[in-house]
């Protein structure tokens, strides 16, 4: 089974999406590439979310968008 890019718990970040085994918001890297920040740029900000994830993240979410298109 795989494991899961984003976890959500009451008990981490208060119940915020973040990446698995982290307490890394998504919504922080959404921020960083809105402001014009680079993925590499994230990854030195947050060493403990890979680039796996960050990747893995993307593709998940380009295949819900595309299924509901």
């Amino acid at each position: 089974m795989e494991t899961p890019v984003i976890s959500r718990s009451p008990d981490v970040m208060g119940g915020t999406p973040v990446f698995s085994g982290t307490r890394v918001p998504i919504q922080t890297l959404l921020d960083y590439l809105e402001a014009g920040e680079s993925i590499d740029e994230f990854l030195a900000g947050f060493p403990s979310v890979s680039r796996e994830q960050v990747i893995s993240f993307f593709e998940q979410a380009k295949d819900r968008l595309v299924a509901a298109a």
